[in-house]
This record gives C-alpha cells, structure tokens and sequence, in this order.
C-alpha cells in the first residue's frame, strides 16, 4: 500500500482489499450516497469524504494529511492486514468462495453513540428505511457540515441534544416508528453515564455485551453489530437473518437458535468471526442463500 497526501485529498495505491461499494453496501454503515461516477460519499465523524475507486487507485477527497492519520487511517480499518486474514479463513472451501464475493470488505470503525442510535434503529427495520431516519434525524438535530450540489450535510446529533427530544416528534419526523422512546432513553443513559461507552471498551466481550443489552432497544444482535463496528470487537459475530440462513445452509445443516448460530460462529471463526460474518452477509444476500424457493 502506497499513500501519497495532498491539501484536499489522499491518494492510495496497491491496496486490493478496498473496495467502496462492497465496504458501504454490507450493512454495517447507513450514512453513504452512491453518486453517479460510482464513488461514495460519506458522513462521518463531523466530516464528508468522497471515496473513488479507479482500478488499482483509491481516492479519500475531502481529507488533508491530518485527518487522514487522525481518523480516517483507523476508520478504514487500514492498520490490519486483510491478506493474512483472508489466507486465514481461505483454508475453509466456503469462505473462500465467500471472500471472492466481497474481497474489497473491511469493517469499519464508527463511532460509539451514532452506531448504537443506528443499530437501535435497525430492528426489524430495513436499510433504505433506516438510512432515511438516520438522514431525518441528523438534519434536524444535528450540526450543519458543509455542502455541494447534491445535498445539504449535517453531523450525527450528540445524546446532550437527542436525550431531551420529545420521542413522539422523533416518531413524526424521522419515521423511526415504535423506536422512539428507545432512542431517547438510550441518549439519557449514555449522556448521564448509566452506561459509560468509554469504559465499557475496557470490559470482556461478554460483559461489554450484557452493559449495551441495559440500553432500552439492545438485544443480542444489535449488540453484537455495536461491538464489531465501533468497538473493535473482531470476534464479534452478528446473526441477522441473512447469517442464520448462511450459517444454517452451509455449515449447520440443521435449523437453531440465533445464540446458538452466534455461538457456532465464534467458535467456527475464533478471532476472525468479525471478518468471517461480513464475508458470509454479502456473499448470502447476493447469491440469496438459504432463501426457500
């Protein structure tokens, strides 16, 4: 990998394992725009990149030296090696033929309150629905960024800002349904420390899951999609309905438990489960895996 900076951009080279549309489309982030040359455009962390693709040449535009160090570095996640990891679970026939699919998968690393507000929101709910509150809800509570010809950007709100909306206006205007309340409530706990998301870091895997699953619309999965994209949990296995399918089709053989599906997939996995999930994910719901005909 070959970085060069500029004033307004940063450019890489001879880095294969990045590619935008799979890194922005796998489900693990909802603040993006597919333009019409094929880049993406992101929010995150209070800023707006646009993220380009051209053979063996990725374009971070909208970012100087700095950030790119300071935060983008570690957001991409460019500090780990993803040959070694998928040399790794390429010894498994089916991760093998799962990593061709999304080769240009990494997990990103977002921050702690947007991804638990965002995984809040995903339940039972769909991406394009959960993009759109996510967008109502920074529009409206969020601070103004900058902008272009396509849109207006505003930050992901604070939770000293979404702890004291009134859950019935959030309902009303972002469409975020019977989510609501949760998202106050989970804005009042985390902004008065009932749930330290800093200290939690420090914490087991184990225990780090039981403190999020206090937050008022945590369960298992979502809490296992938090750790994995902002807490660095990598062995972190998230079970939706495209994993149980995956997992029951091609390993399993038998249908079980989401817990238990987790828990194979830890165990399956070890350390990479993290890797190994978002493989499985895009490589199931492109080639609709498991789905009765």
């Amino acid at each position: 990998m070959e970085i060069t900076y500029y004033s307004d951009h940063v450019h890489i080279k001879n880095l294969i394992e990045f590619d935008p549309k799979d890194i922005f489309t796998c489900g693990q982030c909802f603040r993006f725009y597919e333009e019409d040359d094929e880049s993406f455009t992101i929010v995150a962390y209070g800023k707006v990149l646009n993220i380009k693709k051209e053979d063996d040449n990725i374009y971070i535009i909208g970012s100087n030296e700095e950030d790119f160090k300071n935060i983008w570095y570690k957001y991409f996640d460019l500090e780990k090696d993803y040959k070694k990891i998928e040399k790794a679970l390429s010894i498994d026939p089916v991760m093998k033929k799962a990593i061709s699919y999304g080769k240009g998968i990494r997990i990103l690393n977002q921050e702690k309150f947007e991804t638990i507000i965002s995984f809040i929101i995903s339940a039972n709910n769909g991406i394009s629905r959960i993009r759109k509150s996510i967008e109502k809800i920074s529009n409206l509570y969020g601070n103004y960024i900058t902008e272009d010809k396509n849109r207006i950007y505003y930050s992901f709100p604070s939770p000293s800002v979404l702890k004291d909306i009134d859950p019935l206006e959030i309902r009303e205007k972002t469409k975020v349904g019977f989510r609501d309340k949760r998202i106050v409530e989970s804005s009042k706990m985390i902004y008065n420390k009932d749930i330290n998301i800093e200290e939690i870091s420090k914490l087991s895997l184990q225990a780090q899951r039981e403190e999020l699953m206090k937050l008022p619309g945590v369960g298992p999965k979502v809490a296992d999609c938090i750790l994995l994209f902002s807490f660095e949990r990598n062995e972190s296995f998230p079970v939706d309905v495209w994993i149980k399918r995956v997992m029951e089709e091609l390993y399993i053989k038998e249908e079980i438990q989401k817990k238990e599906v987790a828990q194979k997939g830890r165990e399956i996995f070890g350390a990479y489960a993290g890797f190994a999930n978002q493989y499985l994910f895009y490589y199931g719901r492109e080639n609709k895996i498991g789905v009765k005909k």
